[in-house]
């Protein structure tokens, strides 16, 4: 039987590319002679990172539209044409087996026109309000892997499988690794440790939050590990030289940031969120509200309601310090909000969504 070509296409930001990663290396131990072709959008982070996870990646001129009237938005149609004309040209010369989209705008023009071609589809979907991308491919495609319930409201609900999203494998060991962890980030392990997550730019409302409460933190012999992100770092790295404040502009070793933190302060980026159920400490969402169709509130609620966080909107950070010292007290909160998001982790995510593919490839 000849190797299987397989066609992976998402990107734009690290919620997109790292799903995609994740499928292909659980794609390459199933089947080690199989060839992988990515396709991203050029200028976007997936042009660096993918080589980097060692696969092949092709650029398309794409861009999403703009909320307001821009020279970007004016150019859009013909950079679709373009992309639609080079996507077909891909597919032409690589003949995929299949084709799988984790969402981007990349993935548009690829789906479509493996769609059109008759190759089978699958699309991953992270959040709990799908993006544009997804909801139109989902007409055609042949299976759709999501992370929420409810998303029959957008798609096709004999297409859906609730597989949830792929995490990195260390986070499933991190109940051990609490006192190497503490040993990593040399911490003092009779004091209480937050970790804060902007994601890997930062956001700049968490890092105000973060100045605005040091003196608070002090007060509370709260010890913070805080990721200030690439756009911040000049800014708040002042701040690493106070004596219970870390500053990094990335944490390389996730899992021991996790296995070191009693309490967790993050965005609600859908990976985030996935990873967070796993880790299973108390956590406070800031979700974001720049971002398309408002989903990380909605990711967030979805946790949240099922009383497994605390979801605390840009609006209300005033209140932080009430909200956060009720919790640092409360031992009962602080156990039930960690028993209540581990119930809403699904580790097993990438082995499910490669069995999907699987599926398909073999019909």
């Amino acid at each position: 039987m000849k190797p299987y070509n397989i066609l992976i296409s998402g990107g734009g930001t690290g919620g997109h590319i790292y799903p995609a990663i994740a499928i292909a290396n659980e794609l390459k131990l199933r089947y080690p002679d199989a060839k992988f072709l990515f396709v991203g959008a050029k200028d976007k982070m997936e042009m660096e990172k993918v080589p980097q996870a060692g696969y092949d990646i092709k650029g398309l001129w794409i861009a999403g539209l703009q909320r307001k009237l821009t020279i970007d938005n004016l150019s859009f149609p013909f950079k679709l044409m373009h992309s639609l004309w080079k996507a077909n040209s891909i597919i032409k010369k690589f003949k995929p087996d299949i084709a799988i989209g984790t969402g981007g705008f990349a993935s548009g023009p690829t789906l479509i026109m493996a769609n059109r071609k008759g190759i089978p589809t699958l699309i991953q979907e992270q959040n709990s309000f799908p993006g544009i991308t997804n909801k139109l491919l989902s007409k055609k495609a042949h299976k759709i892997c999501v992370a929420y319930d409810h998303l029959e409201r957008f798609f096709p609900i004999d297409k859906i499988v609730k597989t949830g999203n792929p995490v990195r494998q260390d986070l499933l060991s991190i109940h051990g690794k609490t006192a190497e962890g503490i040993d990593f980030f040399k911490l003092n392990a009779k004091k209480k440790t937050v970790l804060v997550l902007g994601g890997s730019l930062g956001a700049r409302k968490i890092n105000e939050l973060i100045e605005t409460n040091l003196d608070f933190f002090k007060k509370q012999e709260v010890q913070v590990v805080w990721q200030c992100g690439k756009l911040y770092v000049d800014e708040f790295k002042k701040y690493d030289e106070l004596e219970n404040i870390q500053v990094h502009q990335f944490l390389n070793r996730m899992d021991l940031a996790y296995a070191a933190a009693d309490f967790i302060i993050s965005r609600a980026g859908a990976s985030s969120v996935s990873e967070l159920c796993i880790v299973g400490k108390p956590v406070i969402f800031v979700p974001s509200p720049n971002v398309s169709e408002d989903h990380q509130t909605k990711n967030a609620k979805s946790i949240a309601d099922k009383h497994g966080a605390i979801l605390l909107k840009e609006n209300d950070l005033n209140t932080f310090p009430i909200v956060f010292e009720t919790l640092l007290k409360d031992k009962g909160k602080q156990e039930h909000l960690s028993e209540n998001i581990k119930e809403l982790a699904l580790p097993g995510a990438t082995t499910d969504i490669v069995n999907e593919v699987e599926k398909l490839l073999k019909k």
